[in-house]
């Protein structure tokens, strides 16, 4: 069957967002959007990258692979966290990152937990919790952020964050603002507990503000957190597939950019990133299909050398492997840790 591409009447979209610019082998963009008042994100650092690893080194530094768990949800809810984390110690991982603390296996302490996790030689990373929540009872940050704090370090996590979008008060430059604001009073809590407050990206964060069209939503929450208190952990396949949706504005005027690029503008920022793999597919409104690490066309190499290569890369930045819908869960977290095992 015969695909239609979404570009198909836009030869500048099609630049903009071919094949290989949009899984970030050389876009040749910039990060840079025309924020006015609201501030500018911080200048793209140039790409350099030769494809390679340095010097025959494993692109995954020692101790720095990860998994979330939410992509072994199925294997959590049927045969418990003891029996996933042996899986993944064997599979050659080092860290975890927990959605939710129960996953449907009954009741079990957080004490218990970490002891699970020390016990098969793992660590955990960090949490997603929810966002906002209208129920006042909700485990969410607006509504419990003292026990949400407090939880994660009775786990021993260094990072604790959030997966839900910054649209709580609309997709507006002001409506951004007040979300970094409540971004800004929840990294505050969490560095009084001594640990770092993370904001996890979809694509749509890298959309454009309704009221400021020319105004990436992406940008307004750069320059309107505290880099002292708000973190950000990229996931990788989503910024890639922002990159696809909103490479062109609304009124076609171009606007490409590269996801790597903000990264290496402020690496101190992003201390996670989820690595999730995506092959190239235009009967997706994101241009990607999601596939295990190492089945798609994301340059991993590339990404992961660069960021490396940034002062501190190799030891301050989690690389967390994520499939949002695994066919089997088990599969995919091992073939690919084995994959980026290898990676050079």
């Amino acid at each position: 069957m015969t695909r239609k591409s979404r570009t198909h009447d836009n030869p500048e979209l099609r630049q903009a967002v071919r094949r290989r610019g949009v899984l970030g082998v050389a876009a040749g963009a910039t990060a840079a959007a025309l924020l006015g008042s609201v501030g500018t994100t911080a200048q793209a650092a140039p790409v350099t990258a030769t494809g390679r690893g340095g010097h025959g080194r494993p692109v995954v530094p020692p101790g720095k692979l990860g998994i979330q768990l939410y992509t072994l949800r199925d294997q959590v809810q049927s045969v418990g966290f003891a029996k996933v984390f042996e899986e993944l110690a064997d599979y050659g991982y080092d860290t975890v990152e927990f959605a939710g603390y129960t996953q449907g296996t009954g009741d079990i302490t957080l004490a218990q937990l970490r002891r699970l996790v020390r016990e098969h030689g793992l660590r955990g990373v960090g949490s997603h919790v929810g966002y906002y929540s209208d129920d006042p009872a909700a485990y969410t940050f607006a509504t419990q952020l003292e026990r949400v704090v407090d939880d994660a370090a009775a786990l021993g996590l260094p990072h604790v964050g959030t997966a839900a979008s910054p649209d709580r008060y609309g997709r507006t430059v002001d409506g951004w603002k007040r979300a970094a604001q409540d971004f800004n009073t929840y990294g505050e809590a969490a560095k009084r507990r001594g640990l770092k407050f993370y904001q996890h990206n979809h694509q749509m964060e890298f959309g454009f503000a309704e009221d400021r069209p020319d105004v990436r939503l992406y940008d307004v929450l750069l320059a309107e957190t505290d880099p002292e208190l708000v973190y950000l952990e990229m996931d990788i396949y989503w910024a890639y597939a922002g990159q696809y949706r909103f490479s062109v504005r609304a009124d076609g005027t171009p606007a490409p950019f590269e996801p790597l690029d903000y990264v290496l503008a402020q690496p101190d920022r992003y201390p996670l990133f989820h690595v999730k793999d995506g092959e190239h597919d235009e009967s997706s409104p994101d241009g990607l299909k999601m596939v295990d690490v190492g089945d798609g066309d994301i340059d991993y190499r590339r990404f992961l050398t660069e960021v490396g290569r940034t002062k501190g890369g190799r030891r301050d930045h989690g690389w967390l492997v994520e499939h949002d819908s695994p066919e089997d869960s088990l599969r995919t977290a091992r073939r690919s840790a084995r994959y980026l095992h290898r990676l050079r």
